[in-house]
């Protein structure tokens, strides 16, 4: 299945015009291609330290669509990766919502950091910034990831409780059935919960909720492909 959202996608406007034309059907206004270069300036010039990193812990494991130097194992505390944002889009539609990864407050997740290449950091992070920061959706943060060869600066993507997508914890029966039945034009929740977890699996990374997860979804395709 080809990739919808690659470097080349979110470069040329083609994900964010795509928002736009399913304004009238969500009531989600993206937010204009000014007031994205504003915030990610505001946020940029608070940059911690001289090294930029990125902490993925969803999608951004799997399909990045950046440059960077160095990708490390990482852990990240008073986060946890969380089925916690419905998605109209995407990866569900208004009639079938999908839901999607987010960072909600507590606890702690692992995931992989990227780091940004010298003197390129803002040009890349503008890349992730249009993807994850088109919408409502999410809070950009810096935060201390800790990886093995040690401690890093990292710009990750945290839930905004805020915005009227956020469902907070689901029955789990309920998160199965939104992953199991919802699709858009990205492809599939079930998909994106495949790869999540199959590329977590390669770097080591364990996640006990995910990975149960995982098999329930299974489960429910195999069940309704069987009759």
């Amino acid at each position: 299945m080809t990739n919808k959202l690659n470097r080349d996608s979110i470069r040329d406007g083609q994900v964010f015009r795509m928002l736009q034309e399913q304004q009238h059907v969500t009531n989600i206004r993206p937010l204009t291609d000014a007031e994205r270069a504003a915030s990610l300036s505001t946020f940029f010039d608070a940059s911690p330290g001289t090294d930029v990193w990125v902490f993925g812990y969803g999608s951004l494991i799997w399909n990045p669509a950046i440059h960077y130097s160095e990708k490390r194992t990482a852990r990240v505390w008073g986060y946890h990766r969380s089925f916690c944002l419905r998605t109209p889009l995407g990866r569900g539609t208004p009639e079938n919502p999908g839901l999607v990864l987010a960072l909600d407050k507590g606890g702690s997740c692992n995931g992989i950091a990227f780091k940004l290449p010298t003197g390129r950091e803002k040009d890349e992070l503008s890349v992730v910034w249009d993807r994850e920061m088109a919408l409502d959706s999410y809070s950009a943060v810096w935060v201390r990831a800790m990886t093995p060869e040690g401690p890093v600066d990292a710009v990750t993507f945290v839930m905004n409780r805020e915005t009227e997508r956020y469902v907070g914890r689901l029955p789990e029966d309920s998160v199965v059935e939104h992953l199991a039945t919802a699709a858009g034009y990205l492809g599939t929740c079930a998909e994106y919960l495949e790869n999540t977890v199959e590329h977590m699996r390669e770097v080591g990374i364990r996640d006990r909720q995910l990975f149960r997860l995982q098999r329930l979804v299974r489960a429910r395709l195999d069940a309704a492909a069987n009759g």
